[in-house]
């Protein structure tokens, strides 16, 4: 609500109608309308075309950042503040790939399959809330990432072959980041503590302290207990023993690649 007050201003300060705005945006008048009404999350690139035409200084870009948290599920919050602030992020993931390396056709196929059912343009952001996650890869100060990820996951033809081509592409290209390292957890380890789900442990900045996170259903729990904290991170410890080192785990997803090129 607070964008679509800052735009209205912007746009009247200018002289600008909204037929105007939304021609100058590439966006249909009702779809301004409801920026401007806070009934419709502005995307950045509309953030971008309408700081450009109404020589607004920066004022919608400043807040574009808390538009696209908005975007995130209720129960995903909490842990999202606390990415934000991360040193270290170490994540499990058995059955889907984790969502900072999605692809946007991956997460698309996700939340269209999403029960009950959301509207297209619910999912649309939902992806872009997703992708807009993305930037903590990125980001400087830089952030470690680990990431293990089951094999089942890999081999899930998630949204077709084309889709999973891509993912699996994404995930090798990741690896000239320089801090983001990706393990694959065979699906022949024998018993490992990572069958008991996935989770997500996270150091922040702050007092350098940790955070879990598990998620499952559309339910997300952060856990601050030291004693749970210092188990998970005892567990994600073993489970990266476990999983094939990074090398390898890269001959794998290459090799995963191949068998999708040659279907």
């Amino acid at each position: 609500m607070a964008y679509g007050k800052l735009l209205k201003l912007a746009r009247k300060k200018a002289g600008v109608t909204q037929e105007q705005l939304a021609e100058a945006t590439g966006y249909s008048l009702e779809q301004t309308a409801s920026i401007e009404q806070g009934r419709r999350p502005a995307k950045a690139a509309f953030t971008e075309a309408a700081e450009r035409f109404l020589d607004a200084g920066g004022v919608l870009a400043a807040v574009q950042e808390e538009v696209d948290f908005a975007k995130l599920p209720a129960f995903f919050r909490d842990f999202a503040l606390l990415e934000l602030d991360a040193v270290s992020h170490y994540s499990y993931e058995p059955l889907l790939v984790p969502g900072l390396l999605q692809t946007a056709a991956y997460a698309r196929a996700l939340f269209e399959a999403y029960c009950p059912k959301m509207s297209e343009e619910l999912v649309e952001q939902n992806v872009e809330a997703r992708l807009g996650r993305q930037k903590l890869l990125t980001k400087t100060p830089g952030v470690e990432f680990s990431f293990v990820i089951g094999e089942t996951a890999l081999r899930n033809r998630i949204g077709g072959g084309d889709v999973m081509r891509e993912q699996l592409r994404r995930l090798l290209d990741l690896r000239t980041t320089g801090n983001v390292e990706i393990q694959v957890m065979p699906n022949l380890s024998g018993y490992h503590t990572g069958l008991s789900g996935a989770f997500v442990l996270l150091e922040t900045a702050e007092q350098y302290r940790r955070y879990g996170y598990i998620e499952s259903q559309n339910l997300g729990f952060v856990i601050s207990d030291a004693t749970w904290v210092s188990t998970l991170g005892l567990r994600y410890g073993r489970l990266r023993s476990k999983a094939l080192q990074t090398e390898e785990s890269a001959a794998f997803v290459e090799q995963l690649l191949e068998e999708h090129d040659g279907k």
